[in-house]
This record gives structure tokens, C-alpha cells and sequence, in this order.
């Protein structure tokens, strides 16, 4: 892989190669920005603890405002969010298990 299609993008404090084409080099680091931002926002909620989880909050959040701003069927909105909220209640589970709760 050479530099130019290489992009260095940095996601809570740590470093990730992505290989890019040069021309979506610019799509990505704003993904990038986009993704570090809401995975800041969720872990200063302190609600949960790991980035793979924040990581998938982020991601279903993301994936339900892509959905919101496509205007796609309600019922796929219905179907995210209840299982944004399945995922949150086994997440908090595991969390209070992980503490000795």
C-alpha cells in the first residue's frame, strides 16, 4: 500500500491506517471527525465502558440518522430503534455483570 492511498485517521486518541482512494480521501476524514465526535459524546456520557461498545452505539446513532435524513420507511426506523434499545439494556446487563453488580 502506498502513502497516497493511505489515510491516517485518528478515532479516540488512536492512530488507524485506512486504505483510501486519493479522490474519497476528503469523504473519509470527515467520516472519520464524524464517527470520533459522536464516540466522544457517547463515552462522556459514562454510561458505557469499552470502545467496541461505544463503538457500536455510535455506529447504530449514525446509522439511525442516516436513516432519519433518507427519509426511509418508518418501520425501518421502528425496527433500529428497538434494537438500539435491545442492544443499550443488554449492554447496561453485561456492564453490571463486568462490575459485580
Amino acid at each position: 500500500m502506498s502513502d497516497e492511498n493511505t489515510v491516517s485517521v485518528e478515532i479516540l486518541g488512536k492512530e488507524y491506517l485506512v486504505a483510501c482512494p486519493q479522490e474519497s480521501r476528503q469523504d473519509l476524514e470527515r467520516a472519520a471527525k464524524l464517527l470520533n465526535d459522536r464516540m466522544i459524546e457517547i463515552k462522556a456520557q459514562g454510561k458505557l465502558y469499552g470502545t467496541e461498545r461505544v463503538a457500536i452505539m455510535a455506529g447504530l446513532n449514525l446509522a439511525n440518522d442516516f436513516l432519519n435524513a433518507t427519509g426511509s420507511s418508518q418501520s425501518a426506523q421502528t425496527q433500529l430503534s428497538q434494537m438500539n434499545a435491545k442492544i443499550e439494556s443488554a449492554l447496561a446487563q453485561d456492564q453490571q455483570l463486568d462490575l459485580g453488580e
